[in-house]
């Protein structure tokens, strides 16, 4: 294609706007343009990008097994509510009403829509597995679109869903879509992560991720330093058990207390701990509040939060210093969803206003006492009073409030932090950008939407559902997140808009004109994907742009060099361009093309 008759609008200014390399390439190459918050129009060459990512997106889910359909982006809500996700995805979701009172969503996934499809026409098990996908536009009402498309409002999505009869097959077709995704992210010339992740409004009973790692990721990635473990950091899970550690001695108290993995010792030099005590504190409902007024440390505060599954009061007991994890809560409960308890609640819960409850007396008011390892570690702490504008010191976890019992559970509740491990291993804590998403979801939407079969025996059964999504559009900009310098994009072969750029240095001269003109059309018949530039621009500028956007190869073709029979040729990573003979530049560049195919089709890459 001649770069003369393409719509390729670079610029130099960086937008205001744009907060990261991502977001600011593609807009100066051209490759996107803002219309409204979170939505782009593709321009030629960015729309390339996109159709080469979703061809290798598609070869490989056909390889796996899958059959590509075409659902619609306009969904009733009627399905939405039949398996409660349209409470789940709240405002997220972009819904209207049309002109006849129904209320619609545009489509932020599939799973309602598709197990709908398989509950009308599938019957038996002959029938199964089944794996349907499709490539299509969703619509996430973001409340801050923000990283370009990284976080729009409108996305590309692929995305797959099986149908099993057991749980074997759900285990065998999720590894034949995991496989495909090891695939298809290494065809893409992705550096990828692995992640265990938690299932969040998808549901399912487990789920990895496929990070890109990266500082600028919005996503933070927990793992050991050999990447035998990594997970996001909703399901990161730190070292805890169940044995016990030695606490200050305590009237009445056997001195001992549960905590992750430890056996009793004596506890012989410990200082007895005396007895609570109220201390006022006006107006300090926060932990810092707290802290500055009785000069103590987050880490000795016991924070006591009032949660509600919506059908009973769950309190979860974690340090002062670190976050509770909800996803991890909701583990521990048994529960499908929790959320902080409003000021009512608190007040009813805990006798006190919000920012001023302690986990004393709580395993009697509660449905559920759910205390973090870290609190059971703690040997002594200044928690709430449960009183408004009071604090208590001296609290000691397993003799002023309970560590055991029928609705007492001492678990992992809390978001990893450093310091922590697991299996023993360091934890570090790196960023990443979510690239794709497999789920094993069970029989969560096929029990709720009908998707049943017949079995060998005649006995109806719901149909076992895994998912699987990739964000097209996120393939490209975390390609060229992790791949840029100072001068533009470096892009993948498999990915880049175009493999070789053939550049026209002098306009004016007929054999120069003619000899860039051999040059491309000889690459083009042999198959690569070439891009002529045949502006009247200076050199300079061509080589700037090519450069901008980040396109792998480029020859360049002028007077000096023609005057020795001699082209140009140039790497985007190398410092320096080659000198070649100009009836060799074909072959040549057909060699080094094949070389940067294999290194994608052979990566050293994946972590």
């Amino acid at each position: 294609m001649r770069y003369s008759k393409l719509l390729i609008p670079t610029i130099k200014e960086v937008p205001a706007d744009a907060e990261i390399p991502s977001h600011r390439l593609m807009i100066r190459a051209g490759f996107i343009r803002k219309v409204a918050s979170g939505t782009y129009t593709y321009l030629p060459l960015g729309l390339r990008m996109l159709r080469k990512a979703e061809q290798i997106v598609r070869e490989e889910m056909n390889a796996a097994g899958a059959q590509e359909i075409a659902m619609p982006i306009l969904q009733p809500m009627e399905l939405w509510q039949k398996t409660g996700r349209d409470t789940d995805y709240g405002e997220t979701m972009c819904r209207f009403t049309d002109r006849h009172g129904r209320e619609n969503v545009l489509a932020p996934t599939a799973e309602e829509i598709v197990t709908t499809l398989v509950a009308g026409d599938v019957r038996s098990y002959k029938q199964l597995p089944l794996n349907l996908y499709q490539i299509q536009m969703k619509f996430r009402d973001e409340f801050r679109p923000r990283f370009g498309v990284l976080r729009s409002r409108e996305f590309l999505m692929k995305d797959a869903y099986s149908f099993d009869t057991d749980l074997d097959g759900l285990e065998a077709t999720y590894q034949k879509m995991f496989d495909a995704y090891c695939r298809i992210f290494e065809r893409c010339g992705l550096k990828y992560v692995i992640v265990e992740a938690e299932s969040g409004p998808i549901g399912g009973s487990a789920s990895h991720e496929f990070m890109a790692p990266c500082p600028t990721g919005e996503d933070i990635i927990v793992h050991t330093e050999d990447y035998s473990y990594a997970a996001n950091i909703e399901k990161a899970e730190v070292d805890g058990g169940t044995g016990f550690q030695p606490v200050a001695e305590v009237d009445g108290g056997t001195g001992f207390q549960p905590v992750a993995g430890r056996k009793p010792k004596d506890s012989t030099g410990y200082k007895p701990v005396p007895p609570m005590e109220e201390v006022h504190t006006p107006g300090a409902g926060t932990i810092d509040e707290v802290c500055e007024f009785l000069k103590t440390k987050p880490s000795e505060m016991i924070k006591t939060l009032i949660c509600t599954d919506g059908e009973q009061t769950i309190v979860a007991v974690i340090r002062g210093d670190h976050e509770l994890n909800e996803a991890k809560l909701k583990a521990a409960a048994g529960a499908d969803h929790v959320e902080l308890a409003d000021d009512e609640t608190v007040a009813k819960t805990s006798g006190a206003a919000t920012g001023f409850a302690g986990p004393m007396g709580m395993s009697d008011k509660a449905g559920k006492l759910i205390i973090d390892y870290s609190i059971a570690a703690l040997p002594v702490g200044v928690a709430g009073a449960n009183k408004t504008d009071y604090h208590t010191r001296n609290v000691v976890p397993g003799r002023d409030f309970p560590l055991e019992g029928d609705n007492v559970i001492v678990s992992d509740i809390r978001n990893a932090v450093e310091g922590d491990t697991h299996g023993g291993k360091p934890l570090k804590f790196s960023r990443g950008i979510e690239i794709g998403h497999v789920f094993k979801l069970g029989t969560k939407y096929s029990e709720k939407l009908g998707a049943t079969f017949l079995d060998e025996n005649g006995s109806e059964k719901p149909s076992v559902m895994g998912c699987y999504g990739i964000g097209i559009n996120r393939i490209i900009a975390a390609a060229i997140e992790v791949g840029n310098d100072e001068n533009g994009c470096i892009l993948p072969v498999s990915i880049a808009p175009f493999e070789v750029e053939v550049m026209i240095l002098n306009n004016d001269n007929d054999e120069v004109v003619a000899e860039a003109e051999r040059i491309y059309k000889e690459l083009s018949a042999a198959g690569a994907d070439v891009l002529l530039d045949d502006r009247d621009a200076r050199a300079g500028v061509k080589f700037k742009d090519a450069d901008l956007l980040g396109i792998p190869l480029r020859i360049a073709v002028g007077r000096r060099g023609l005057q020795d029979r001699t082209v140009e040729i140039k790497r985007r990573t190398d410092s320096e361009p080659t000198k070649i003979a100009a009836e060799s530049a074909v072959t040549e560049i057909q060699k080094i093309l094949n070389e940067l195919k294999s290194a994608i089709r052979n990566p050293q890459s994946a972590i």
